[in-house]
């Protein structure tokens, strides 16, 4: 059985299965795909097939929330740069660093590699949970920097519904990981769903704070993107460089290897 998970022909198989399927149900662009593809073989490289089913229970449990109810975020979508559908870019935002985790692991086999790997993994799967289910709140959310109500969708919000939905997405990769490798103990996994959800909150942080947001000039909504109801919008807050994707990229970064440098002491 072990030999079979790190047959090569399995494991591109695998991969090559997750980018189709997820492009045939319109869970991901074509460069989404060619991007799912690219971080499968990296993943692949380092932590086989219990890798790729890790970061297989993220995209498909993300894909399924992000369509979950999806006449009712119908209004919180038209505010977002990006839709549900994952380009290149925001696979790579939410793979690459467990990617490169596996690359090192590759090279040079630790623990630490893996804890980090582990948990770039459990904060993806926490923020987007928490986005896409945090939004079907009958409340609206507070600011994480002024705690006052502000629309659903906006950079930088929590509610109650969201933050828990953070801690079963973090969960989810954490136990998950457990099950797949002696090395993640159930100390371990704990340890790993805190991290997950505090890498939940310092993406929430960096969105209010540092992500760029915009002011329509035709329908007067705060949005994400540069642009909205064919005009430019204009910048109210944060940097223009910074979008969800770098936010995204950032979280994960700060968590993950503070989680390894933890695992490596």
């Amino acid at each position: 059985m072990t030999l079979l998970l790190e047959n090569s022909a399995v494991l591109l198989a695998g991969i090559l299965l997750l980018a189709g399927l997820g492009y045939k149900a319109k869970a991901l662009s074509r460069s989404g795909a060619i991007g799912t593809f690219i971080i499968g073989i990296m993943i692949a490289a380092g932590f086989k097939a219990y890798g790729l089913l890790l970061i297989g229970i993220f995209f498909v449990s993300s894909s399924f929330w992000s369509r979950y109810k999806k006449k009712s975020k119908a209004n919180v979508d038209e505010i977002l740069e990006k839709g549900s559908q994952r380009d290149i870019f925001q696979v790579f935002a939410n793979g690459m660093v467990p990617a490169l985790f596996s690359l090192a692991y590759f090279l040079y086999p630790s623990e630490a590699w893996l804890i980090g790997f582990v948990t770039a993994i459990a904060t993806a799967n926490s923020d987007t949970w928490a986005s896409e289910i945090g939004t079907l709140s009958k409340k609206d959310p507070v600011s994480i920097l002024t705690l006052k109500r502000v629309g659903r969708g906006t950079s930088g919000a929590i509610s109650l519904l969201g933050t828990g939905a953070s801690v079963a997405g973090a969960g989810l990769i954490a136990a998950s990981a457990s099950v797949f490798w002696t090395e993640v103990s159930l100390v371990t996994a704990f340890l790993v769903t805190l991290l997950g959800i505090f890498g939940c909150f310092v993406d929430t942080f960096l969105g209010a704070s540092i992500q760029a947001s915009y002011r329509c000039s035709i329908c007067g909504r705060t949005v994400e993107s540069p642009h909205h109801c064919g005009k430019p919008a204009e910048l109210v807050k944060g940097f223009r460089a910074i979008n969800n994707d770098m936010v995204n990229i950032g979280s994960i970064v700060f968590v993950s290897f503070l989680a390894a440098l933890l695992a490596a002491t």
